[in-house]
């Protein structure tokens, strides 16, 4: 009589790929990067070309204190964004208390806080604009203002193309029947976005605001 051969049971191996929406976001924000990149390289071209007199006449212009508050304000709104992405992978999409709780907020009170500093930086800049030109520093006359407008501007356009995402975030969230996999991630994504633009204004900040000092 013969007796059957048992086999040990092949465990089942479990493959854990990439989400591809991450690792697209994740490069497309490469490529970005050497947009921005680029623009570095013009501004100190252009500041090596121009000579240290005409630089130092357009930056005399620039605010740097309420430059420093709206940046700033742009900082703080990476910290508000990060907890709405935490309260997001915890799928909890709204507050479980009051409004004044803030510790029980959810992905939809954290990311409208965010997308209200955000504006604020935005018409901070605006603001700062409108008083450059006052002065008389345009795109135009002189290359400090051209490189500074580019240079701003492109980062300020990011910024405005951040707070679109956001509002179709909240708004999704919004409609959503039940807040799952997907809105989790897609509240990823846009931090992702967030932060590197925050990222890249430190940066803009630090060479066009701060460098000329030292």
């Amino acid at each position: 009589m013969s007796s059957a051969t048992s086999h040990p049971a092949t465990p089942h191996l479990a493959v854990n790929r990439p989400n591809l929406t991450q690792v697209g976001t994740i490069v497309w924000l490469s490529s970005e990067l050497m947009f921005f990149a680029g623009l570095f390289a013009m501004y100190f071209t252009h500041r090596s070309v121009a000579g240290p007199e005409v630089w130092g006449q357009g930056y005399d212009y620039l605010n740097i204190t309420f430059s420093g508050i709206n940046t700033l304000v742009l900082v703080l709104s990476s910290v508000t964004c990060q907890l709405g992405v935490w309260a997001a992978e915890r799928f909890q999409p709204v507050r479980t208390g009051s409004l004044l709780q803030v510790t029980k907020w959810g992905m939809q009170e954290w990311y409208i806080l965010t997308f209200l500093m955000g504006s604020f930086f935005v018409a901070g800049q605006v603001y700062e604009y409108a008083e450059l030109v006052e002065h008389g520093l345009t795109i135009a006359n002189s290359s400090y203002g051209s490189v500074f407008y580019l240079a701003t501007g492109f980062h300020g356009l990011h910024v405005v193309g951040g707070l679109i995402a956001f509002l179709v975030v909240i708004l999704r969230s919004f409609a959503a029947n039940r807040f799952g996999e997907h809105e989790a991630t897609t509240a990823l994504v846009v931090s992702y976005y967030w932060h590197f633009v925050d990222a890249v204004w430190i940066v803009l900040f630090g060479v066009i605001y701060l460098l000329p000092m030292l």
